[in-house]
């Protein structure tokens, strides 16, 4: 009888334990998804208002984001940048087109006429699943060129990505997925 009642006080104690860990636990992933929601507003409101924002401003938010996977980045994407409109842009960039994993289009440019094309003077590039500042996401890695662009997501249709090369952290830019149509 001593014994069952040790057993089954033990049982209840670790129960309690248990269920207080599962508390704590759900508690820190509230927390992380009011981060997260947070960091995705305050990024959309920086793309709406088209001012210049630093890679230091921009940094923190794009660690909380979720990351995407090449399934995802698959399609056409309309390219902003977060300078302000300040930076020249030679190519009148438009943005990315990502056909497969291996046929990617890193620099989209816009005609005067309004026709996009792909710019291939950089190459053509491809898409893989790559750990950067310890999270695996869709990365977009130039054929050549030493530049790779890393991904993560705002919503089903915004991606944020941070360009490097050879180890520098050169920019930030957003997409936006597109119709098939355009």
């Amino acid at each position: 009888m001593k014994f069952r009642l040790g057993v089954y006080m033990l049982t209840c104690f670790l129960v309690v334990g248990l269920l207080g860990c599962v508390a704590s636990e759900q508690k820190k992933m509230s927390a992380d998804n009011a981060q997260k929601a947070k960091a995705v507003a305050q990024i959309k409101e920086m793309i709406e208002s088209k001012q210049a924002y630093t890679n230091e401003q921009i940094l923190p938010l794009y660690d909380l984001l979720d990351t995407v996977d090449t399934e995802f980045m698959l399609g056409t994407w309309k390219g902003g940048k977060f300078d302000g409109g300040k930076m020249p842009d030679p190519i009148n960039w438009y943005g990315k087109r990502f056909n497969s994993a291996d046929d990617a289009e890193p620099l989209l440019a816009r005609k005067p006429d309004g026709t996009i094309y792909s710019f291939d003077k950089w190459g053509m590039a491809r898409i893989r699943e790559v750990k950067f500042r310890g999270k695996v996401t869709g990365s977009l890695i130039y054929n050549e060129k030493p530049i790779m662009d890393y991904f993560r997501k705002l919503d089903e249709n915004t991606m944020i990505g941070l360009g490097e090369a050879k180890g520098k952290l050169l920019f930030f830019f957003h997409l936006s997925r597109q119709n098939a149509e355009e």
